[in-house]
């Protein structure tokens, strides 16, 4: 799938290009920008390569997947992704240096619309209970907590807690994304959330 382009007040989202591996790099290797997500950080810029081979070049699945970049010079300083089908689980990343400047959630934005247009009933996030910034960011979407879950991540091999946040698309406000809940022995909804 083609990823088209989008454009927000401050933002260009397009794919990523082979042209990208250094801004990549920088995204990748970081470790605190990564340690939420469901990777090692890259150590060198051949790893960086092999990433962009494997996940993100045209061709690698059926998802959207966009370089965050801004206006001024298109460089990217951080992604937004989300698979065209199943749960469309959101996710991001961004340097670190361009954090809590409303940047993912512009990004964010963008993302959800062009999932809306293209048909998408619904989309869903999680996030590390450690990580609540990211579930700050989830509710400025609009999503809304569903459940939490434990899960034991892989490749990192620990056990974590995340929990669910959905935004429906098609406005059945009543349908949750299951998989989670239902692949995981220990779920619950937390109250006040």
């Amino acid at each position: 799938m083609e990823t088209p382009v989008l454009e927000t007040e401050r933002l260009i989202l397009r794919a990523f290009t082979e042209a990208d591996l250094e801004a990549l790099y920088a995204i990748y290797s970081d470790e605190e920008v990564n340690r939420f997500l469901p990777w090692f950080p890259v150590k060198t810029l051949e790893d960086a390569r092999t990433f962009y081979e494997t996940r993100l070049a045209a061709g690698c699945g059926s998802a959207y997947h966009y370089a965050i970049c801004r206006k001024a010079d298109s460089y990217p300083i951080g992604y937004v992704n989300a698979p065209a089908a199943g749960s469309h689980d959101l996710g991001y990343g961004l340097r670190k240096e361009f954090w809590h400047q409303g940047i993912v959630t512009e990004a964010g934005k963008a993302v959800i619309e062009q999932l809306r247009r293209d048909g998408a009933a619904y989309v869903t996030a999680t996030h590390d209970v450690n990580n609540p910034r990211s579930g700050e960011v989830m509710k400025r979407l609009g999503m809304r907590y569903q459940y939490s879950y434990e899960e034991l991540w892989q490749p990192k091999n620990f056990l974590v807690t995340f929990r669910l946040y959905q935004l429906n698309l098609d406005g059945d406000e009543g349908r949750v994304y299951k998989k989670y809940w239902d692949t995981s022995a220990v779920h619950w909804i937390e109250a006040n959330l």
